[in-house]
């Protein structure tokens, strides 16, 4: 009888090692870096359109499972977006986008939020602000 609870009594600590062990690896997942093409925080005003290219690179290790990229583009102080990107997953490091329907004269703030889809609380936020001539 005792071997069986001792049999017992290895078999969970042995399940808890494995369930900490998977945890931990989860927690070491590198703090997503990403690189924008326009610069994160920039001002690029004045700039000819009709159609504005967007960067996004991630500069650091992938997560195993992919990420998701948002962008939007709203005119600065307005909650309704003129334009909404989402690429659900991707695994590749550099992904382009072209912002449509951008309106004269006004400036122009670009959000972008990329997510981890292996660690959701793993996310890196950027936005800059462009005008059209």
């Amino acid at each position: 009888m005792k071997k069986i609870a001792l049999a017992f009594v290895l078999a969970a600590v042995v399940c808890t090692a494995l369930i900490s062990c998977k945890k931990s690896q989860a927690a070491t997942e590198p703090i997503l870096s990403v690189e924008t093409t326009p610069a994160n925080k920039s001002n690029n005003l004045n700039v000819l359109g009709p159609d504005f290219p967007v960067r996004v690179e991630i500069t650091s290790g992938m997560p195993a499972n992919g990420v998701r990229i948002d962008i939007t583009a709203n005119t600065e102080g307005a909650a309704m977006p003129f334009f909404t990107s989402s690429t659900t997953h991707t695994e590749a490091p550099q992904n382009n986008y072209i912002i449509t329907g951008t309106p004269d004269g006004v400036t122009c703030v670009v959000s972008i939020m990329v997510t981890s889809l292996t660690k959701t609380s793993n996310v890196w936020k950027g936005e800059y602000r462009y005008s059209k001539k």
